[in-house]
């Protein structure tokens, strides 16, 4: 199972101010009926009450993909439970077929003796560690996720700002806002004098989108007229898992934006530029 970040942007700060507990009956109730229905694929729609604006069906989706993918022995395992007022929340390590060794957090909602689900998250700050006041030293996270974190919040406003000036002004209007090409040109030139303008761009752009932006990046490819480079970009990872987005905007405007911005940038440093894609994979082949 691949790695999922099903996040919303106000939402994957998630902040759980309790203590830890191994779980009553209750809880443990709770996960096992859980884990039951979902591997009998018995979950219904009445069992859903989503984090808003998220929708029931989103989340059945995001279910979907766990049981296909389960080990179900490593749902067996009695999860980290944490509690406050009538939400709980299980934290559990899972690998599922195919993927990494990730930890979750579920989280229900206890009501009236029944139990809803409303979310899970591989990106959780535990800030309900903080034992006392004044502090000045928080629980921190890894690297690739914080760098999920900021693509995301960053994306999910700027496509809220591409949709209302879409509608107040046309769609190639709003395409104005991303065209930051000679700025990005200078940013080359600027942070890597070392080697002609050109190269220095193919360069930095590596350098940017690996190191700034977390992204996989490979240079497979740099002479004076070609140079062709790999990247699995979070951009496309993250519209294929926030499900928020994909209620905000088509893929296909959201893949435009994408190319819009880049093939400005390769232009004004004297690129011409097609972008391939294999899945969430783009390779960029420049020529001059």
């Amino acid at each position: 199972m691949k790695k999922l970040a099903v996040s919303l942007t106000a939402i994957s700060l998630l902040v759980l101010w309790a203590s830890p507990l191994r779980g009553g009956q209750d809880e443990i109730r709770i996960w096992k009926e859980f884990v039951k229905m979902l591997r009998d694929d018995q979950l219904t729609m009445d069992r859903i009450r989503p984090l808003a604006p998220l929708s029931k069906e989103s989340q059945i989706e995001v279910l979907n993909i766990f049981r296909r993918g389960a080990v179900w022995e490593e749902w067996e395992a009695e999860p980290e439970i944490v509690l406050y007022d009538n939400f709980v929340n299980f934290i559990i390590p899972l690998k599922g077929k195919f993927g990494k060794l990730t930890h979750y957090c579920f989280m229900f909602l206890a009501e009236n003796d029944e139990w809803y689900y409303r979310h899970v998250e591989a990106i959780f700050i535990r800030l309900d560690k903080i034992s006392s006041l004044p502090a000045s030293d928080f629980p921190d996270l890894q690297e690739s996720q914080k760098a999920w974190m900021r693509e995301e919040l960053y994306w999910s406003k700027m496509v809220w700002l591409f949709n209302d000036l879409s509608e107040k002004e046309g769609k190639e209007s709003a395409l104005r806002i991303f065209r930051d090409g000679a700025g990005y040109f200078v940013a080359a030139r600027a942070w890597v004098p070392f080697v002609p303008p050109s190269r220095a761009f193919i360069l930095y752009l590596c350098w940017e989108q690996a190191n700034l932006r977390g992204n996989e990046v490979t240079l497979e490819k740099l002479e004076e007229d070609e140079a062709v480079v790999k990247m699995n970009p979070l951009y496309f990872q993250i519209y294929r898992h926030a499900g928020h987005l994909k209620k905000q905007i088509s893929f296909k405007d959201y893949r435009m934006i994408f190319e819009e911005i880049w093939k400005e940038r390769a232009q004004n440093a004297g690129w011409d530029l097609q972008i391939d894609m294999r899945g969430v994979q783009c390779i960029f082949r420049f020529k001059r």
